[in-house]
């Protein structure tokens, strides 16, 4: 079962104090104590040395496991009595109220961190005092997050309006959300009812966003294994072949590819696969002049109609 953002941040919560009063624990017997996968837990354990009593780097918990035990080095260092400087209190005073006002928030998270919210103000003093004169606005993607996230936690259907940018258009949708992911950028991964099929959808592409009264009833699908990145060509996959300039050589670095190869002029001979060909039209509209596609030839002319129509758009638009 997906698990939601809120929920995997308590578990995490909890893990601290339950590892610290199990040294060496059993990578097998935490997993069963919690309900997930062991690939499930050595996922938190991947994150939580990432985590610690200041955001300035230090005091970070040192938690590793040998895939059977875990062992956590300084937990008597997390355990000494926080102290905030100023600019922590205010940071998280103001992260806090910001939160609170999130768009989808279960009522009891809601208040559990107004109450909290209270008690920090109080321990802060004059320290936290500057932050009732700041706030923060979350844009458009912080609301469909707290959507998604709540769609999931209910067990709702989500109606979409949703930007594809392979083929440049709005289309609206329902979606069984399954769960959400970070690769880069936030994705929600779902079963669509349009294409019933498993869709993956990037949050700051969602135009609109609706919880539905209907249930969520995603078939039962394996999750997809997201360690190798979000796009995992296929051998399949059909074969582009991109030249860029001096100016693209990042394409190497941001597109999986089966070669890359060094051109005289110092630019690369980038050969890659995708399932979606066309998808790659916006890539050669924004290398412009850096970069053009070789191969399949009707993707090229493709590329090229539409620099042409953007062009005398432009021109129109003068």
């Amino acid at each position: 079962m997906a698990t939601n953002a809120i929920d995997q941040t308590r578990r995490m919560l909890s893990l601290v104090t339950y590892l610290r009063e199990r040294p060496g624990a059993h990578v097998q017997d935490v997993a069963r104590a919690f309900g997930i996968t062991e690939d499930e837990l050595i996922s938190d354990l991947d994150v939580l040395p990432m985590c610690g009593t200041s955001f300035r780097g230090g005091d970070l918990l040192d938690i590793d496991t040998d895939g059977d035990r875990i062992w956590w080095h300084n937990p008597d260092d997390v355990a000494e009595p926080l102290r905030l400087a100023a600019d922590e209190a205010t940071a998280l005073l103001v992260a806090a109220r910001a939160v609170a006002t999130l768009p989808g928030l279960r009522e009891s998270d809601r208040l559990a961190l107004v109450r909290a919210t209270a008690k920090l103000e109080t321990a802060a003093g004059e320290s936290g005092a500057a932050s009732s004169r700041l706030s923060v606005t979350f844009e458009a993607e912080g609301g469909v997050f707290a959507d998604v996230d709540r769609a999931i936690s209910e067990r709702r259907r989500l109606w979409l309006r949703y930007y594809s940018p392979a083929r440049d258009e709005l289309t609206e949708r329902e979606v069984d959300p399954i769960r959400l992911f970070a690769v880069g950028h936030t994705y929600m991964e779902g079963w669509c009812r349009l294409s019933e099929a498993r869709r993956t959808f990037r949050l700051d592409r969602v135009a609109e966003i609706r919880l539905l009264d209907a249930p969520a009833a995603p078939p039962e699908l394996e999750l997809r294994d997201l360690s190798a990145g979000l796009v995992q060509p296929a051998a399949e996959d059909p074969e582009v072949v991109i030249e860029v300039g001096t100016g693209g050589r990042w394409v190497e670095e941001y597109y999986p590819h089966d070669s890359a190869d060094e051109l005289p002029d110092g630019g690369l001979r980038i050969t890659l696969r995708t399932p979606d060909p066309a998808s790659l039209r916006r890539l050669a509209l924004r290398l412009g002049g850096d970069g053009r596609i070789v191969t399949p030839p009707e993707l090229a002319d493709s590329a090229r109609e539409a620099a042409r129509e953007a062009l005398a758009a432009y021109e129109d638009a003068l």
